[in-house]
């Protein structure tokens, strides 16, 4: 072969070689990323028998049978493509299985959370049944806590974030307030609804261990326990950059909700239903101005920086960090107590206010 052979076949030969070193990768690349995939697929459907079982006694025999069976997967169909169908197929049966849980209103509830908060609508009247006021002596002793609210949608004037965070960088829990009149509040919280023994994990709220539920309260109860009460929780309250319109469509979908949660009880998840995401097509809505899906909505501990950068706060043209350290209320919800007015002093003197 002649030199001039050798040197045009040389590229040829080097793009074939590259062809099927890329191949090659992409081979074991998807192979490696099914197998993760499977796995998971595999770990979640054991931790979903074990957890969300409804029979106790039958909980450990139904997780090890299914363990069993996927073991016998692995050693007699080892790397075939039949193993791959197989675990699918069983997570199916799992995921059918788990769909079908459906939650209830019915319950032995913790106290405070013993009752769902619904509202009838009359035009310009709204009356808000099991509204929450706990006058609470420590974190778990409380009482007084349910009564009936009536308030009038054209006096909203405001629509108020607080945002609470327990030192997780990530996590933080949001309150919405509306102000109503001069010194009317009404804020709504939503959360994990206990039953009696249970607390939150943070493993457990991703399976269906928890029902869902809307808190509509004043701001001396679901405040006051955080900034008053809670050790460890740190509460910043931002004004929304919202009109009366916009703040009266952000509370009518909260009153929506909470009435859908009546009929239509749902569950809690950590991802999917959540103090952030439940709603937050909705609100977005409301501000007519809809903004991308952005991570900072499920890993909410930094929401407030995410509302600032859209432009849903007032900001007294302050940067960020400034804003919320101006922002942070513990001191002066600690100061105002039991005061009747609670919600008045701790806005003074704030951004927007």
């Amino acid at each position: 072969m002649s030199l001039e052979q050798k040197t045009y076949s040389s590229p040829t030969l080097d793009r074939q070689t590259l062809s099927s070193i890329c191949l090659g990768v992409m081979w074991v690349v998807g192979t490696v990323t099914v197998r993760i995939v499977l796995a998971l697929l595999t770990l979640w459907a054991i931790a979903a028998l074990y957890i969300d079982c409804r029979t106790p006694t039958l909980r450990t025999p139904i997780t090890l049978i299914y363990v069993l069976g996927v073991i016998t997967v692995f050693v007699t169909l080892r790397r075939t493509y039949w193993a791959a169908i197989a675990y699918v197929l069983t997570f199916c049966v799992v995921l059918a299985w788990w769909l079908s849980l459906k939650p209830s209103n019915d319950g032995n509830w913790q106290p405070n959370v013993e009752r769902t908060a619904w509202a009838e609508i009359s035009g310009d009247r709204v009356t808000i049944h099991n509204f929450r006021n706990c006058n609470y002596r420590s974190e778990t002793e409380y009482s007084d806590c349910w009564a009936e609210r009536t308030f009038y949608l054209s006096q909203i004037r405001a629509a108020d974030l607080f945002l609470t965070n327990w030192g997780i960088r990530f996590v933080s829990h949001p309150i919405i307030s509306f102000q109503f009149g001069p010194n009317e509040h009404v804020a709504f919280s939503i959360e994990a609804r206990y039953k009696v023994g249970q607390d939150y994990s943070t493993v457990l709220g991703c399976f269906r261990q928890y029902a869902l539920i809307v808190v509509a309260a004043d701001e001396r109860d679901l405040i006051r326990l955080r900034t008053n009460f809670r050790k460890g929780e740190e509460v910043f309250m931002y004004r929304f950059q919202a009109t009366p319109e916009v703040a009266r469509a952000m509370f009518l979908s909260y009153v929506t909700y909470l009435n859908t949660l009546k009929d239509h009880p749902d569950w809690y998840n950590e991802v999917t239903r959540n103090c952030t995401t439940a709603i937050d097509s909705q609100l977005g809505a409301d501000f007519q101005n809809q903004q991308p899906w952005n991570y900072q909505i499920l890993l909410n501990g930094t929401l407030d920086k995410l509302l600032y950068d859209r432009g849903r706060l007032v900001t007294g043209g302050l940067p960020f960090s400034e804003l919320k350290q101006h922002e942070h209320i513990n001191a002066a919800a600690q100061a105002a107590n039991q005061s009747p007015d609670f919600s008045a002093l701790i806005r003074a003197g704030r951004v927007g206010y």
